[in-house]
Order: structure tokens, then C-alpha cells, then sequence
């Protein structure tokens, strides 16, 4: 089993910057593929980004150029810095690890883009 802690949220004016952290439990972390999803209030949960446990990365398409998906095997960490943000982009930000038959998720952290 694979407990998650995300941080870094808050409140930031549109074109700022956050960077959200993602700690993770465990000695096996490194064989993860890790990674973000959001939800706004009344949609469903989506993708925002993700890194397999060999480094290959993906985004969506509304986060493309703005957001950067980062994990620190030594560390038992993966980070999400986020540019630019957009008023759209208020949501709660969860943490996923998953590999074939297993998915972890963390509690989500707030990050509120308005001014």
C-alpha cells in the first residue's frame, strides 16, 4: 500500500505561478507510475499530467506548455509546477500512483486561480 500527502496549494492571481508536492510512503516507490488529476466543483475528475516510473511524461492538452510533471525517486516525491494559470485551472489537485491492479490516490490540496 502506498499513502500520498500532497501540498502546496493556495490562492494565486491569474498568470502566477504554484508548485505542488506530492510525498509519498513506501520503499518502492520508484516502481510507480505516478500521477495529477483535478476536479472542479460539479465535473469529473481528469488528467492533468503524468510520469511513468522510466521518466516518459504526458500532459493534457489545456496544461500543455504551462505545467511541468517532476518526481525525485530518492526523495519519494513528484512535483507539479504550474505557469501561467488560468482561472480554469482553480481545482482540487490530487496525487495518483498506480501500477497494473493497484491505484493510490492522496486527499487533494485547493489551488484557487483568481483575482
Amino acid at each position: 500500500q502506498v499513502q500520498l500527502v500532497e501540498s502546496g496549494g493556495g490562492l494565486v492571481q491569474p498568470g502566477g505561478s504554484l508548485r505542488l508536492s506530492c510525498a509519498a510512503s513506501g520503499s518502492s516507490f520508484s516502481i510507480y507510475n505516478m500521477g495529477w488529476y483535478r476536479q472542479a466543483p460539479g465535473k469529473q475528475r481528469e488528467l492533468v499530467a503524468h510520469i511513468t516510473n522510466t521518466g516518459n511524461t504526458n500532459y493534457a492538452d489545456s496544461v500543455k506548455g504551462r505545467f511541468t510533471i517532476s518526481r525525485d525517486n530518492a526523495k519519494n516525491t513528484v512535483h507539479l509546477q504550474m505557469n501561467s494559470l488560468k482561472p480554469e485551472d482553480t481545482a482540487v489537485y490530487y496525487c495518483n500512483a498506480f501500477l497494473t491492479l493497484y491505484n493510490y490516490w492522496g486527499q487533494g490540496t485547493q489551488v484557487t486561480v483568481s483575482s
